[in-house]
């Protein structure tokens, strides 16, 4: 038995729980896995490996990602989209805290327009996440996707 054996399917479940929601469209439940000040960034390898500071998201704190979700809902023009997660090789690297575990995952995420049906990769890279089990469920403390392209073909309305 591994050391952080115990944790492994909950925070396996958290993260698949989080791109089957976006996955069927119920976008706002994901700050539901975060921790009220939980922060979410999305972010270039390039970008992350120099230590440069530009994130294409970056909320800090649950309230922040609210509001970039009802702004998706209700102001923003897009043409209508969604996403399908496939995550592979989650593995618990560290407990920095106590009860706070180093998660890493990578991800591909393939987007397919609604109106055309056409379907392709969107996204590809690692997440690096903290999860916390402080409370009753784990629940993200920090959420931070990595994506391997220096470039976003369009924008990226819907949280990956």
């Amino acid at each position: 038995m591994t050391e952080f054996e115990n944790h492994y399917r909950p925070v396996e479940q958290l993260i698949y729980n989080w791109a089957r929601t976006i996955d069927e469209d119920r976008v706002e439940q994901i700050t539901d896995f975060m921790q009220e000040s939980g922060r979410y960034r999305v972010k270039s390898r390039f970008n992350h490996d120099r230590e440069l500071p530009l994130a294409v998201i970056d909320c800090k704190g649950v309230a922040q990602l609210k509001d970039r979700i009802l702004s998706m809902r209700k102001a923003n023009i897009y043409q209508p989209h969604h996403y399908r997660h496939m995550i592979s090789c989650i593995q618990i690297l560290s407990e920095p805290e106590p009860n706070v575990f180093e998660v890493r995952s990578n991800f591909l995420i393939t987007r397919t327009m609604d109106l055309s049906g056409d379907m392709k990769i969107f996204a590809s890279g690692q997440t690096q996440d903290l999860i916390s089990f402080q409370s009753s469920a784990p629940q993200f403390k920090d959420r931070l996707f990595l994506y391997d392209s220096r470039v976003i073909e369009t924008l990226m309305i819907i949280p990956l």
